[in-house]
């Protein structure tokens, strides 16, 4: 039986997997937006945390290595559930756009050539304004000062301007620095309580440890074995724990391990890759495509599961190994102070993503725009809920663009 308090947490990673599953099909335009649905669901609607809150969060996980939004994710359902939560929120999200990407290896390739690709241009269009009402949220919470919005400032340009995860990571350590020599320290925050995460110290350590152990181990022991369940584990543990920036960044690494090495063909990757732009959730998930077409076992199905959950196990160890030291470091009052520019350095990163490539891919023409428009009124004005706009804009796409 049950205690009182599992029944809860379980009840709540119910509640996790929902809202995230609601998420996981709807959410599309890559990361940056995916970060604009997070904060619309999670800080605007449910008021689960502060911006303040969400911001350090997406700080640290801009800091990591792997899916900044699927980290991000799985960090608000550790906060809210523990570690089944964890995995609810990464499974809901995650899911339906591995499910999709394995249905289009299976050869559903012919879904755009019947219906065309007006649909997309809607949801990318529908993807700008949710990223636009997630840039003026923030910009209005985390930059309330000349100083903080003249770090945001900066930091986007230099974000902009140095490009992929050297420039973000560079924006967010100028951050950092900016508000050690031009902000003051904040009064102390009461919201600890309500940031607690369920996990003790000892088994973040444990999951640090295990991280670095698998990244040395696996390839050790796949040259010994050639054993392909092992072979395959190696290949997207690696690539999803020595990436940084995101979905985009880790193309390189999977085509090197994969068409490198003759496992995958070359228009087989390229074809995948563009089915993974069409999809909503991460893009982390083409992982479950390139799983299921290898020519090694294991293939298709149980080829996909594999791949999948190891590109993303370094994620979740380096989530639950950082995030609760990262809830008690955040309360310092000097952490504090570094959060202030670091948050400010987010608003700028947002900023600089928001222009290249949401803007730049998401309006390419004046209907575009349009779409744009209506759908940030329809969030802003209306206050309908995200999903409901996105279905909104790509059902009207396939009509009108």
């Amino acid at each position: 039986m049950m205690d009182k308090q599992e029944r809860s947490r379980t009840a709540r990673a119910l509640e996790v997997f929902r809202i995230f599953l609601l998420l996981g099909i709807t959410s599309f335009g890559g990361p940056l937006a995916h970060i604009g649905f997070f904060r619309e669901a999670f800080v605007a609607r449910r008021y689960w945390m502060s911006d303040a809150a969400y911001a350090d969060l997406v700080a640290l996980c801009n800091l990591l290595p792997g899916p900044t939004s699927s980290q991000v994710g799985m960090a608000i359902g550790l906060q809210r559930a523990g570690p089944l939560g964890l995995l609810a929120a990464w499974a809901a999200f995650t899911l339906p756009s591995a499910i999709l990407l394995l249905t289009f290896a299976f050869g559903a390739t012919a879904l755009t050539e019947l219906t065309g690709d007006g649909w997309i241009a809607g949801l990318k269009a529908a993807a700008v304004a949710v990223v636009a009402q997630a840039l003026i949220g923030m910009t209005r919470s985390l930059t309330p000062d000349w100083q903080r919005l003249t770090i945001a400032t900066f930091a986007g340009v230099l974000a902009y301007t140095l490009g992929g995860a050297i420039g973000q990571v560079s924006a967010i350590l100028f951050g950092a620095a900016a508000s050690w020599f031009f902000l003051s320290p904040p009064a102390p925050t009461v919201e600890k309580a309500k940031q607690s995460v369920p996990v003790t110290h000892a088994t973040a350590v444990g999951c640090l440890i295990l991280f670095a152990l698998l990244l040395v181990l696996l390839p050790l022991v796949a040259g010994l074995t050639q054993q392909g369940i092992i072979q395959t584990t190696d290949r997207f543990y690696r690539a999803g724990a020595l990436v940084f920036g995101g979905g985009h960044v880790v193309l390189p690494l999977l085509q090197a391990e994969l068409v490198g090495s003759g496992l995958v063909g070359r228009d087989s990757f390229l074809a995948g890759y563009g089915a993974a732009q069409a999809v909503p959730g991460p893009l982390f998930s083409f992982a479950a495509y390139l799983g299921a077409l290898q020519n090694i076992s294991p293939t298709g199905i149980p080829g996909a599961a594999v791949a999948l959950a190891a590109i993303y196990l370094p994620s979740a160890l380096l989530v639950m190994g950082a995030l609760p030291f990262w809830a008690g470091l955040r309360q310092q009052r000097r952490i504090r102070q570094l959060l202030l520019g670091v948050n400010a350095a987010v608003v700028g990163l947002l900023a600089a993503a928001f222009y290249d490539p949401v803007l730049i891919s998401g309006v390419p023409t004046p209907a575009a725009a349009a779409f744009a428009v209506a759908a940030y009124v329809s969030l802003t004005v209306w206050k309908l809920p995200a999903w409901t706009v996105v279905l909104a804009a790509g059902f009207l796409g396939f009509i009108f663009l």
